[in-house]
Parts: C-alpha cells; sequence; structure tokens
C-alpha cells in the first residue's frame, strides 16, 4: 500500500462540534518508516552555499534540523535495527587513572524540594562530604533493575533510551581527605568516585576564581546516542546536557550553593579544562558509513558551570586571565586513557559536521553576571508532599507508560508551571533568575504548547505558556488567528498561561508523539516551542545547543515537580515536528518545536526488579 500524503493542518478550522483528530491528522494506518542513508544527508534547496563561515555554519545548523525532523510517512534517518553486539557502554572509565573514593551521604540533612525555590539555605563549606553529596543527588545511579535476562543501572540525571552520553568532570581546589593540591577529575558514577586526570596550580583557584568554589564540566559522547537514533541523536545528547545542568543546579541548591555557565568560554577552552581535546579530532567522512571507528568515542565539551555560594555579594570572573591559565592546562601531566565503548560504530558524518558548526567561540568581552536570586511563585503549597530534595531527585524515574485515570487538581497544575517560569515572581518573565534556570547565561526563548487531558477544574484542551513575554505579541501573530489566549480560572495573575481552544486533544497528542499512549494517558503532555532560525542569525549557531539546554532544564522541573506532588513524568523525543507546527499555524522557521514531555499517573512494570544502587550488582547489561 503506497504511503499516504500527510494531511496539511493549516487548511483546517477548529469547529467545538467535531473532534480535530479527524481533520488534522492521517489514518493510524499510515505508518512512517526509517530509512538509513548510505550517502550524505541532502541540504534543504532553500539554503544556499554561503561563502561566509558564519553563514556556512547556519546554513548547516538548518540543514541537520531540517533533515532531522520526522514526518508521518518517515522517520528521520536512523539504523534499520539494534546491533546489540555493539550497545555503547554506559560507563566512560580513564584506565590507570587513579580513583578517589567519594562518600554516600545517604543520612545527610536535605530541605525540602519546595523550599529551594523560595530561598536557598546557608551555603556550606567544600568539603569531601559536600562535593560527594552534590554529585550523589545529581549525577550518581540511583537504582538498578533487573529481569532474568537483563540487569541495566539508572541515573539520577535522565537520559534518552538510558544511554548517558553525558560526562562530568569536576575542577577544584584541594580537598581535605580527597586531593592535597587542586584537579581536575572526571566522575565515575558506577563507583561513585573521581578518577583524577590531573594537578592544577592552587593559584587557578585563588587569584582566578571566586572564594569557595570549584567548576563542573559537562561533554556528550554522541555515539551513545548515535548507536540506537542515528543523526537525531545530537538533539537528544543536548536535551540531555539540559538535564544534567538542571540537577547540579538543584542538588546544588540542596547544600546553599549557585550555579552559573561560563560561556565566556570558548570550545577550544573547554577542551583544554577538561582535558578531552587530544583525542577529540578525526576525519568526518562523507557520508554515513559503519565500520571501526574508536575516534569517534570522543567527548564534545559543552559547558563548564561555576559553583559558589549563594548570597556571596559579587561574583567576578575575568575571562581573558582565565583563559590564559587554561592555555596552561596543555602543559600538564594528564592521567589515564579511555575505554573503548563499542568495537564497531556508525559514523553519522551529519552529526559531527553540526558539532563543527555550533562550536563557540570564545568572547572575552562577555562578563560574567549573577543575578539576585528570585523566587518562584505559589499558590498550592499543599500539593507537595512534605518530600526532601534528595528524595525527589533519587526517586525520579522516567513513566513507561501512564494509567490514563490519574486526575490532577488545577490548583497543582498552576503551581507546577510557576516553576516552571525563568523569572520566578513578580514582574514579566524574561531573565533567568529562579531556580534552576538561573545556571543558564541567556533570556529564555523557551515557551511550552499545553495539551491538558485530566485536570479537574480545567477544560480540555489547547493552552500555551509563555516563558519570555517580549516575545507575546510575535507569538500571537505567528499562530492561528482562531485561538483564544485568554487567561483560563482561577489562573494566578503573574503565570502567563493562555487558553488557546477547547477540544479532547488525547488522541491528537499522541499522534504528534509518533503514535505513543503515554502522551495522552497522562494528566497532561506539551511540546517545547523555541525561537528559532531569527535566534540563530542574532546571536550565531552556538545558540543552537543552547536551546536544547535550556528544554532539558525545563524537563528536569518536569520530573521532579511530578514526583514531588507523588506522580510521574516522561521526556518525549519523537514527535512529527512540522505537525506540530502546523497545528499552531506557525510557518517558516521563526519558532520550532524541540522537546515533547507528559505528566501523569504512572503504571509500574512489576516484573522488573528494582535493587539499590550501591553497591550494585557485579554484572550489567
Amino acid at each position: 500500500m503506497p504511503p499516504l500524503t500527510p494531511t496539511r493542518l493549516s487548511s483546517f478550522s477548529f469547529p467545538h462540534t467535531s473532534p480535530l483528530l479527524h481533520h488534522l491528522l492521517p489514518s493510524t494506518a499510515t505508518k512512517p518508516t526509517m530509512s538509513f542513508s548510505s550517502s550524505s544527508s541532502p541540504s534543504p534547496s532553500s539554503l544556499p552555499n554561503q561563502q561566509d563561515p558564519q553563514d556556512q555554519n547556519l546554513s548547516q545548523v538548518l540543514k541537520y534540523h531540517t533533515s532531522t525532523k520526522h514526518h508521518f510517512t518517515r522517520y528521520a534517518r536512523g539504523p534499520h535495527g539494534l546491533d546489540w553486539a555493539n550497545q555503547p557502554n554506559p560507563f566512560r572509565r580513564y584506565l590507570s587513572s587513579p580513583l578517589l573514593p567519594l562518600l554516600h551521604p545517604t543520612s545527610s540533612p536535605s530541605p525540602l524540594y519546595s523550599s529551594i525555590f523560595t530561598s536557598l539555605p546557608p551555603p556550606q563549606p567544600i568539603s569531601i562530604s559536600t562535593l560527594s553529596q552534590l554529585l550523589y543527588d545529581s549525577l550518581s545511579l540511583s537504582a538498578w533493575k533487573s529481569t532474568p535476562f537483563s540487569t541495566w543501572s539508572l541515573r539520577v540525571n535522565p537520559s534518552s533510551g538510558n544511554l548517558h552520553p553525558t560526562e562530568a568532570y569536576v575542577i577544584s581546589p584541594a580537598i581535605n581527605s580527597l586531593s592535597d593540591t587542586a584537579f581536575v577529575a572526571h566522575y565515575a558514577p558506577k563507583e561513585h568516585s573521581l578518577e583524577l586526570r590531573a594537578e592544577i596550580p592552587s593559584w587557578v583557584f585563588r587569584d582566578l576564581l571566586p572564594d569557595d568554589s570549584f567548576l563542573i564540566g559537562l561533554s556528550s559522547i554522541f555515539w551513545r546516542e548515535a548507536w540506537k537514533y542515528g543523526e537525531r541523536a545530537f538533539r537528544y545528547c543536548n536535551h540531555d546536557v539540559g538535564h544534567a545542568i538542571g540537577a547540579v543546579a538543584v542538588a546544588a541548591a540542596e547544600l546553599g550553593w549557585d550555579v552559573k555557565i561560563l560561556d565566556g568560554l570558548g570550545y577550544e577552552d573547554l577542551e583544554k579544562v577538561l582535558g578531552v581535546g587530544r583525542d577529540s579530532h578525526f576525519e568526518i567522512p562523507v557520508r554515513a558509513v559503519k565500520g571501526r571507528f574508536p575516534e569517534m568515542e570522543f567527548e564534545h565539551p559543552d559547558c563548564v558551570m561555576l559553583v559558589f555560594p549563594s548570597g556571596n555579594g559579587r561574583v567576578e570572573v575575568d575571562y581573558e586571565k582565565l583563559r590564559l591559565a587554561v592555555k596552561g592546562f596543555e602543559g600538564l601531566e594528564w592521567k589515564g586513557e579511555r575505554n573503548v565503548l563499542s568495537k564497531e560504530h556508525i559514523c553519522w558524518d551529519l552529526i559531527y559536521r553540526t558539532a563543527e558548526a555550533v562550536k563557540k567561540e570564545r568572547d572575552l568581552g562577555e562578563k560574567l553576571v549573577v543575578d539576585e536570586f528570585r523566587s518562584s511563585g505559589c499558590c498550592s503549597e499543599g500539593s507537595y508532599k512534605g518530600f526532601t530534595v534528595r528524595e525527589v531527585v533519587r526517586k525520579r524515574r522516567s513513566a513507561v507508560d501512564m494509567d490514563g485515570v490519574t486526575v490532577m487538581e488545577r490548583d497543582t497544575f498552576y503551581q507546577i508551571l510557576l516553576h516552571c517560569l525563568p523569572s520566578g515572581s513578580g514582574g514579566e518573565q524574561k531573565r533567568q533568575l529562579a531556580m534552576p534556570f538561573r545556571a543558564l547565561s541567556w533570556d529564555a526563548e523557551v515557551h511550552a504548547v499545553l495539551f491538558v487531558h485530566r485536570v479537574k477544574g480545567l477544560p480540555e484542551g489547547l493552552y500555551f505558556l509563555v516563558r519570555n513575554e517580549d516575545h507575546f505579541d510575535k507569538l500571537k501573530k505567528s499562530m492561528r488567528s482562531s485561538f483564544k489566549w485568554v487567561k483560563p480560572e482561577g489562573c494566578p495573575e503573574e503565570l502567563p498561561l493562555y487558553e488557546l481552544h477547547r477540544i479532547d486533544c488525547q488522541a491528537l497528542a499522541e499522534k504528534l508523539s509518533c503514535h505513543q499512549e503515554i502522551a495522552s494517558h497522562g494528566c497532561f503532555s506539551l511540546g517545547m516551542v523555541a525561537c528559532f532560525e531569527p535566534l540563530l542569525k542574532d546571536k550565531k549557531v552556538w545558540m543552537y545547543p543552547r536551546l536544547f539546554w535550556e528544554t532539558g532544564v525545563l524537563g528536569q522541573v518536569l520530573y521532579l515537580e511530578a514526583h514531588a506532588i507523588g506522580i510521574s513524568a516522561t521526556g518525549i523525543g519523537c514527535y512529527f515536528d512540522d505537525p506540530v507546527h502546523e497545528l499552531l499555524g506557525l510557518q517558516g522557521s521563526n519558532f520550532q518545536s524541540l522537546y515533547h514531555f507528559t505528566v501523569g499517573g504512572p503504571v509500574i512494570d512489576k516484573r522488573i526488579m528494582s535493587l539499590p544502587a550501591y553497591p550494585g550488582p557485579n554484572v550489567d547489561a
């Protein structure tokens, strides 16, 4: 049977009396196909070959984003099936590197989860205990799962397909009982230990960084995601970076610490400070190729975050002096050799060309700005179950299915969304001032279209959360003229949430999210809509991965909020991109949907046994 042509959504109205879904989406009998391309990915015909490097980079990013969209009749290019014999090892190790064991702070105090959105506790000093707690509550293992045929680990920070492309590093001054010198170390979550990579001069922290501060670095191994998801993996890797940023920011807040990305450093600076630059260069093939490519298991440095005491007055970093110091890291004695993750690989050339295009140059004119902490709004404190930060972050799980019956109270729904706002309570939404968005160094660029299914006291339908109110007029003009744009009943004045259209949108949400029932069986689901091409032109293409980081931080909040009120959530990376845009009436590429999410009552698979994170089993799959 030949594939059907997808129905164009923009040609239909939104009647109140007939189901919207039947008019908008093709039959579920038409299933998209997934293809493996042995030739280089085609460039959209609308993108001319520009000579200027910045234009070339923008063209590459737009080519990648267009080529990796899912459509009703086909998925983005990926493997035909899963090559289990070459599934990447989820644990990067630096063989022969000295192992520095950390503590397991299961009995240390932890503030109430909801309290860190209001104010941070007094900052604790840097010690082996507090550093251990930060990593334990952000990036460590949270549990092991087991069936008669397989055993696998879960982590505090979520990942698409539980593949975990994100690696973490600590760059710190000397810490008693851990290291006598300042150091760079790789975090090994399975062992909950640090692998010492290099010793660094103590004056780096004495002269260049604020008192009582240290750095957390994040990097990505694209192959881990590409093994399963093919070319779309670059998107998912950057989702995971955002989740990790949010996880670190929340765990730091538990200790009274603030977090800020040091975006004045460039890609080459990050390579040096993390010690990953020596292994990160290989010749990109002209097309997707299967073979043995151990060099493509390198780590792409994403960001370095400053962790420092909250409420410590003015925090300054001289990027020029810091860059010069980091340049000297090339001469350090780096310890350990990275382990091999797979015997064979598929090199998706489009991923690596795009990663090259979005490398951020250093910006020595940029200043580190740490705004005063802004508390988030509150309309239903009673929605939370009295969990501590540790209880929420360590019990977080990705639901594999939703029960389709759990109903959420309206005020609980509003409370969750209040914690999703970047600027907190008071004033318009724009600057990233509230937890955990304040870790980001740019104004909010990501909004949310919500599919409300089971919220008591709120009509089913489409809603829109405006997270940067400077964009309101442009959003309204860009979307369907028939949308209502009215505040729903009982909505807090400070919450920029708008009802667009009342309709039963369960089947619609399911079909748009690659026919996944989980998108329709929760209390609500959503798509994250970001400012796109104009932003990439104005702020350069290195904002492309950062848009996904912002969606990941927002997704992390949704995960934690769901567990804090006693239910669950799941990130959805598989959705039909352009049909989402057509549903909203968006044309062109001024706005793009970058991530989907669902929140609701989970279905627990009782066939799977849960085991403690530490000590874990001797063998893992």
